[in-house]
């Protein structure tokens, strides 16, 4: 894989950099379909679907992070590298997610992955499945619960600026240093609450919604209570990706920069990771967290880099 070479060395500058960056107007060169999937009985996710010009020589599903969308600009981006390509590109919405609220009845956490399955189920071979932040938490544990089985639906994973240590993750952001990206989760994650709230207040209380001033707070009220963990410890661990890497049966590339303000690179410091075959890391020293904004052109390095990696898997 080539090096990065970073645009910008300040991991907060790269991060906030890679946010704003214009990327390419992918729904303008390739038609967008939306595709609803229901996944279990009164639970719809959103799928969207494109085609590249040519028959497709494979496909990408895309899973975005925290609080996100298809319209993030690192999911754009990969999307019309891979249309590029030659793949068909599926951007999937975690649930809830999307402006689906009215879809389900539940909303999603960072280790729900029984919708990502039930829609890997419908595809008629084995995809190119690539999460990003939540979304490659999502991707690897799902890979890791499927073992031998995983194969059959996957044919390689990728995780980009993953946290696959839930706890290190969440006390990171709660760093004075990191308040602005907290405070910008916290926001869109409260409003959520209270949009559920008017939809089903038997299930959304906003009874703890002045007491929640932090991630770990949130997850601690909301996140653990809602799906059943008990405590924001108990979902830390039990949700984690890190706790499933180990079983990973199909190819993985696992991208993280080393500055991340977001996800401590001490993380990816595993037995696990070093001892499983199939997982590759890939880890600059500069990055920022979804950042790697390239100093070169292609000016974004892990498009680039996912889409080299899984070329050269399809040849073998």
């Amino acid at each position: 894989m080539s090096d990065f070479l970073p645009l910008f060395r300040n991991p907060h500058l790269a991060t906030i950099a890679g946010n704003f960056w214009s990327r390419p107007k992918v729904d303008e060169r390739w038609a967008r379909k939306e595709v609803f999937y229901e996944t279990e009985p009164g639970v719809k996710v959103l799928v969207h679907e494109q085609q590249p010009d040519s028959d497709a020589r494979g496909e990408f599903v895309l899973v975005h992070g925290l609080e996100g969308s298809s319209e993030a600009g690192y999911a754009q981006s990969m999307a019309w590298a891979a249309l590029s390509n030659g793949f068909a590109v599926h951007r999937f919405h975690l649930r809830s997610c999307g402006g689906t609220d009215e879809l389900a009845p539940t909303a999603y956490h960072a280790g729900q992955t029984c919708d990502l399955l039930a829609f890997l189920k419908t595809r008629r071979s084995p995809v190119f499945l690539v999460g990003f932040s939540l979304g490659g938490n999502v991707a690897l544990k799902l890979a890791g619960e499927l073992e031998q089985e995983g194969s059959k639906l996957i044919r390689a994973v990728c995780s980009v600026s993953t946290p696959i240590d839930l706890a290190a993750c969440a006390q990171a952001l709660a760093r004075p240093e990191n308040f602005i990206y907290e405070r910008r989760f916290l926001t869109r994650m409260k409003e959520r609450i209270r949009r559920r709230h008017l939809r089903f207040p038997e299930v959304y209380s906003l009874e703890y919604l002045p007491r929640v001033k932090t991630i770990i707070d949130f997850d601690e009220f909301y996140t653990s209570k809602l799906f059943g963990f008990g405590t924001a410890a108990n979902y830390f661990k039990t949700q984690s990706a890190n706790g499933f890497l180990g079983s990973i049966r199909v190819p993985g590339l696992l991208i993280t920069a080393q500055d991340d303000p977001l996800v401590p690179f001490e993380v990816y410091k595993l037995d696990a990771l070093r001892r499983n075959s199939f997982l590759c890391l890939i880890a600059p020293e500069h990055g920022g967290h979804l950042g790697f904004l390239s100093r070169h052109r292609p000016r974004f390095w892990v498009d680039a880099t996912v889409l080299k990696w899984i070329g050269e898997l399809c040849t073998l």
